[in-house]
C-alpha cells in the first residue's frame, strides 16, 4: 500500500519539523518528507489522504497502559484496550507486568506479544516482573525476558520491601544494561487511600503523606549511585518529589521520570463527595503539587506524560471511595490532556504543539529505547492526524476503552484524533477526507 498525505502540517519534534509537508508512505515505511506537491520520481499512491487543516505527527508512545490481558478480561481486553490506542492516535505502549499470571515468563511475553502482532494495530513492548509474580523476594531471570521481548523490569504498584534484592536487581539490571522502572512509593507509608491533606481528614480517608515518595526517591537514588543503574520513575505525584529528581539529574545520576496525565490537570480536591472515578495510585495532590509537576515538563525534570491507562470495570469502580479499586482510562485522553498542559504552560503559543508532541512522542521513545517517535525517511510509518482545534466530549459511550472510567467524563477536550496510521497500515479512520 503506497500512501500519499498531503496540506498537512507536520510537527516531528525527533527531527525539529514543524511546517507544511507531504508525507510519501510505502511497504510500511516513510519514504519520502517532502515540499507539498513535489513528489518523488514515479511514486504513485494507492491512497491519499488530504490533511488540510490537521496536524500530522509521529504516533504517540505511552509508556504505561494496561491491557488487562492476560487474567483480566473481565477489565478489559487486548482487542478493546488496542481499538481504545489507536483511536486515542497511540502507536507504541509499553504495558506493566502486572497481569495474572504476571509477566514473569518468557512464555507469558511472547504470548502477549504473538496476540497484540496479530491484531495489527498498535505496537505493544511489555515490561517483564523485576521480582518472580512481583512478590519482591527472588529476581526473575532478566536475560530470558529480554530475548522474549521486554524492554525493562518493574515492580509494576507492588513494593519491595526488602532493599538487599533491589540492590541485586540494580546491580544485575548494569551489568546487562538494563533498565528498571520504578513507582517511589514507601510500602509502609503509601497504604492509605488519598493525599495526606486537609481534603482526605475532612473525608475521614486514611492518608498518604508525601514522604512515602521522597523516602522511596533518596532510597533508589542511592543505590543508583552505588550501582551505576538506569532509573525509570514511574508516575512522579509531589513536588518535593520532583525537586529530589532534580538535584538527582543535575547529579548526573542516570534516572528519568514521567507523570500521568490525570496528575498534571486534578488535585485532591477533585475527590469531590467521594467521586471514586478520582481513586488513583498515586493519589491526585494538592495544588502546590499539580504547579509543580507542569513546571517539572517545562523545565525538563520531568521527561514523558504517559496516560498511565488502568481500566477498571463497574464492579470494582462503582463502590465506597476507600473500597474502589484505584485507576482510570486514558488512552484516547492522553493528546488532549498534552495539549492542555502546553496551552496552560508553555510560551510562545508557536510553540505548543510541538512541546506537547515531544513528551508523547520523541522524549518517550527515547526514554523507553523504541524505535517509535519520529517520522524519518526509512522509518517505520506510525503516525497519526489530528485536528488541534476540535473540541469533543468525554462520554462514557463514545470510548474505546472497555475501562469507562475516568474523572474527565463529561469534560470538554480540545485535540481530536481523526486517523492513526500503524507500519503503514490505516488502523483507524475517523472520517477523513
Amino acid at each position: 500500500m503506497k500512501i500519499l498525505i498531503k496540506n498537512g502540517r507536520l510537527i516531528d519534534p525527533a527531527n525539529g519539523i514543524d511546517a507544511p509537508k507531504d508525507i510519501c508512505i510505502a511497504s510500511g515505511k516513510i519514504l519520502a518528507v517532502t515540499e507539498p506537491g513535489k513528489l518523488p520520481k514515479g511514486f504513485s499512491a494507492n491512497k491519499t489522504i488530504d490533511a488540510s487543516g490537521l496536524v500530522v505527527a509521529p504516533g504517540l508512545v505511552d509508556l504505561s497502559a494496561r491491557l488487562r490481558e492476560p487474567g483480566y478480561e473481565y477489565k478489559a481486553t487486548l482487542e478493546s484496550e488496542m481499538q481504545a490506542a489507536v483511536q486515542g492516535g497511540v502507536t507504541s505502549l509499553v504495558c506493566p507486568p502486572d497481569t495474572d499470571p504476571v509477566l514473569d515468563e518468557p512464555g507469558l511475553v511472547e504470548m502477549l506479544k504473538h496476540r497484540a502482532k496479530n491484531l495489527n494495530q498498535a505496537n505493544v513492548y511489555p515490561l517483564g516482573a523485576l521480582t518472580v509474580s512481583l512478590k519482591g523476594a527472588a529476581l526473575t531471570e532478566m536475560a530470558e525476558l529480554t530475548e522474549a521481548g521486554c524492554i525493562g523490569f518493574s515492580q509494576a504498584a507492588e513494593p519491595i520491601v526488602d532493599t538487599q534484592v533491589l540492590l541485586r536487581a540494580m546491580q544485575y539490571a548494569k551489568t546487562f544494561g538494563f533498565s528498571i522502572w520504578l513507582r517511589p512509593q514507601d510500602a509502609c507509608l503509601g497504604r492509605g487511600i488519598a493525599h495526606s491533606g486537609p481534603v482526605a481528614s475532612r473525608l475521614g480517608l486514611s492518608g498518604i503523606p508525601v514522604i512515602a515518595e521522597t523516602i522511596a526517591l533518596h532510597t533508589i537514588f542511592e543505590l543508583v549511585r552505588q550501582t551505576g543503574a538506569r532509573v525509570h520513575l514511574c508516575r512522579m505525584s509531589s513536588a518535593a518529589g520532583l525537586e529530589l529528581v532534580r538535584k538527582a539529574k543535575k547529579e548526573g545520576l542516570p534516572v528519568t521520570c514521567d507523570v500521568g496525565a490525570h496528575h498534571i490537570h486534578l488535585t485532591d480536591e477533585d475527590i469531590g463527595y467521594f467521586d471514586a472515578n478520582a481513586r488513583m495510585l498515586p493519589p491526585l495532590r494538592s495544588e502546590n503539587d499539580r504547579n509543580a509537576i507542569g513546571k517539572g515538563l517545562l523545565d525538563g525534570t520531568i521527561d514523558v506524560i504517559c496516560s498511565d491507562h488502568t481500566p477498571v470495570d463497574d464492579d470494582e469502580k462503582l463502590l465506597p471511595f476507600g473500597e474502589a479499586t484505584p485507576g482510570a482510562t486514558g488512552l484516547e485522553l492522553l493528546l488532549s490532556l498534552s495539549l492542555k498542559w502546553a496551552d496552560e504552560y508553555v510560551k510562545p503559543a508557536s510553540q505548543r504543539l510541538s512541546s506537547a508532541l515531544a513528551r508523547v512522542t520523541s522524549d518517550a521513545a527515547r526514554i523507553a529505547g523504541l524505535p517509535g517517535g519520529q517520522l524519518s525517511v526509512g522509518s517505520a510509518a506510525d503516525l497519526c492526524l489530528f485536528d488541534p482545534k476540535a473540541r469533543w466530549k468525554v462520554e462514557a459511550g463514545a470510548l474505546a476503552s472497555q475501562g469507562k472510567h475516568t474523572p474527565f467524563l463529561g469534560h470538554e477536550m480540545t485535540g481530536r484524533v481523526l486517523a492513526t496510521i500503524v507500519a503503514g497500515h490505516l488502523a483507524f479512520d475517523r472520517g477523513l477526507k
